[in-house]
Order: C-alpha cells, then structure tokens, then sequence
C-alpha cells in the first residue's frame, strides 16, 4: 500500500509539475529572446538620428563605435548600394526594409533585425544579427533551476507521500497481527483504537467486537458440551450396574470393558470442553499400548460376527503426541466403520509401525472401499453420522500428522493415520 501510494503521488505531482513547469520554461525562453532583441533593437535605435542627418564618415565611425560596445556585427546599407560597418549580404529582410518597413526575422545563427532610416537621397538600412548565444543567454540554467525545483518537489511530495501511508499502514498491519492472533485462538488479543481515519478506527471495534463474540460463543459451546457430556454419566451408571448384575463372567467383562470406553469418551470430552484455549502441550501416550487394548476390545466382537483379525504391532513403546482417550477415540472410529459398513465376516487388518519420524496406523479391510466426499465431516453415504474419520483425522492432526484413505488395487479400504511425536515444553 505505501509503494501504491508513493507512486500515486509521484505521477500526480510529475503531472502537475510538467503541466506547470513546460509552459514556464518556454516562457523563460521566450523572454529570454525578447530580452536580447530589445537590447539590440536599442542599439540601434541610438544610431538612427545620425545615421538619418550625418555623413557618410559620420556614420561609418558611429558604427564602429557601437560594434565596439555591443560585441554584435552592425550593418548600414546606403540607397547607393554601398555597406557601411560589416560586411553583409543583403537578405530578403534588408531588400524589405528598402521599402521603408522595419522588422526582426529569424536566421540559422540567431535572429535578424533591421531598420529603415529615411535619406534625402532615398531609404537606409541599419542590420544588426543576434547570435543565438545571446538569444538564449540564461535559458539553461533558468531551466535546471527549473528541473531542480521540480525534482525537490517530487521528492517532497515521496516524503509526504510515505509518512501519511505509514500513518495509515501501521494500524492495518496492527488490526492484521491481532486477527492473525484470533485464528491462532489467542482469544485474548484485541486491536488498540488507532488515531488514523474514522474508517480503521471501526475496523478496530468491529474486530474487537468479534473477538468478544467468539470468546462468548465458544464459551456457551463448551458450557453445553460438558453438560450434554455430564448428562451421560447418569444413564452410563445405570447400564455399568446392570452390566456387573450379569451372571455370565464372559459377558460381564466385555460389556463393561465397552460402558469404560463409552466413560473414558465421555471425560475427555468433558476436559476438552473446560478448556479456555489450545490444549497444552506435551500430551503424549504410547501408541501400541492404545492399539493393543482397542484391537483385544474389538476382537471379542469380531469373533462373534465371524471376521478374521490380523494385527501387526512394532515393539513398543511408541511415544506419540496424542493423548490416550484421543487415539483410543480414533481407533475405535476406524474399527466401528469396519464394523459399520462392511459385511459380516469379511476380515480386516490392523498395523502399526514407525516410518520417517512418525508412527503409522494403518486400518484396511476387504469390503466395498470408500466413496466420494467420505472424509467431509458430517457426510455420509452409509447412513452414519459421518463423523468417524474427522475424529481420526482430528487426532491425526492435533499430533502433528495427518489421514490418509485409499482403495485397495484388490478390493476394500485403506485408511492410514500418520502420529507425529509428542510435544515438549520450551
């Protein structure tokens, strides 16, 4: 914006300058050429009388007087044919004032003045010649003093130019640091009031007013999800005193095994919703651990719905920038999508290994493969909420990582979830 500026004001003033200081330079010149045919038409002038009433000596010492002074060849052309002074042609200007006109003409080396003075014997003709040094006497350095002042001008009006765009950059980039901020979820930051122009002074107060917005938006946002979590806790103690009411030991434990999941799920949801800002950093769990305990959790269902589990687990620990509950979520989501859309019996495959820096969990199975737009958030073409592979893709993310689907060349889906490693405080 201060490069535009400048170069506004630099084509606004150079416009006006060259529509100023054009017409003064040629009148500058103009004057100057007037100014030295005047002082010769004077010269001449002074010679007239004699050169009217005196003799043919008279005159010829007068002319040489005044060549002598004025430094300019003088002409005198007697009604006889004869030159007096300089020697000289005679022009079509000198044969014009013959006939009794007096008049200035312009010549190759400058500007030709002659005049008529009567004679008994008939009409005389005084010539002088301006050079064209004289004519332009001046006129050079008039015009750099011209072009000097312009360019103080322009460069003036850079000056000028530059501090009021400061003045006006500086609050923009002020109202752009603080947004940045907000989208860095630093809820506290507010833009101070410039003393620029009204127009960045309401900038200024809409965004404040959007800050405090956000702040009370997210805040009523988290307020009903840690209550609709709260919620919960009633009817999960209901079903975990039911579950441990069941006779059969087998049973017992895998649906209480389900209500601890379904309880952890709902904590984390609750903690993540009393946070204020960003989670803390440093969250951090063993990854094959996670996957270990869902995989077992998953197994007792997928033997009863007769699919075949084939698990490859690296040698743990693999530390990963996740908490526990959040990728204990992720891999449920994978794993209840299987569950979800393929048919029974059909076999997946759970492996985790570290690759470049990173911990990959790779879910695949032999069912009908993804659709277009599966990973939207809140779309599905299966009749689910579609919120499955967001939760993974979130976690993925939180750590540093990301998702990946694919199809696979014989069939079914891929889904990859790179974890990148834990975090630590500076």
């Amino acid at each position: 914006m201060r490069r535009r500026l400048a170069l506004l004001v630099a084509a606004t003033t150079s416009l006006t300058l060259i529509a100023f200081l054009v017409p003064l330079a040629l009148l500058v010149r103009g004057v100057a050429e007037d100014r030295a045919t005047a002082r010769a038409t004077a010269d001449l002038q002074g010679i007239v009388p004699v050169v009217g009433t005196a003799d043919v000596d008279g005159i010829r010492l007068t002319v040489e007087q005044l060549v002598a002074t004025s430094g300019r060849p003088v002409s005198v052309f007697l009604p006889d044919g004869s030159v007096l002074g300089a020697a000289a042609e005679r022009t079509p200007a000198v044969a014009l004032a013959a006939t009794g006109t007096s008049l200035t003409a312009d010549l190759d080396g400058g500007r030709e003045i002659v005049i008529a003075v009567g004679r008994p014997e008939g009409t005389t003709v005084v010539r002088t010649v301006v050079p064209r040094s004289d004519v332009r006497a001046g006129v050079a350095r008039a015009w750099l003093v011209l072009a000097a002042l312009g360019l103080v001008l322009v460069v003036v009006g850079l000056v000028v130019a530059d501090r009021l765009a400061r003045s006006l950059v500086r609050p923009i980039s002020d109202l752009s640091a603080v947004s940045h901020r907000l989208a860095r979820a630093e809820l506290g930051a507010r833009a101070e009031v410039p003393a620029g122009p009204p127009e960045l002074r309401e900038v200024a107060g809409a965004l404040n007013h959007l800050a405090e917005r956000i702040q009370v938006l997210l805040r009523e946002e988290r307020e009903q999800v840690a209550d609709l979590s709260h919620r919960l806790r009633t009817p999960l103690t209901a079903l975990r005193l039911e579950v441990e009411a069941l006779s059969v030991p087998a049973e017992r434990a895998r649906l209480a095994a389900g209500v601890d999941a379904v309880e952890r799920a709902v904590t984390g949801l609750i903690r993540q919703a009393r946070w204020r800002h960003e989670p803390a950093a440093g969250a951090a769990c063993d990854a094959a651990a996670v996957v270990r305990d869902r995989v077992e959790f998953w197994s007792v269902l997928a033997e009863d719905t007769g699919r075949a589990v084939r698990l490859s687990l690296a040698d743990g620990p693999l530390p990963v920038g996740a908490a526990a509950d959040s990728l204990a979520a992720a891999v449920d989501a994978l794993l209840g999508n299987v569950f979800a859309h393929t048919d029974d019996g059909v076999p997946f495959a759970v492996a985790l290994a570290p690759r470049d820096g990173f911990v990959v969990l790779t879910v695949s199975d032999a069912g009908p493969g993804f659709g277009a737009g599966v990973v939207e958030r809140g779309v599905s073409h299966a009749g689910s909420t579609g919120l499955g592979l967001d939760i993974a893709r979130r976690a993925a993310v939180a750590s540093g990582g990301d998702l990946h689907i694919a199809d696979n060349p014989g069939g079914g889906a891929v889904v990859s979830l790179r974890l990148g490693p834990p975090l630590t405080r500076p």
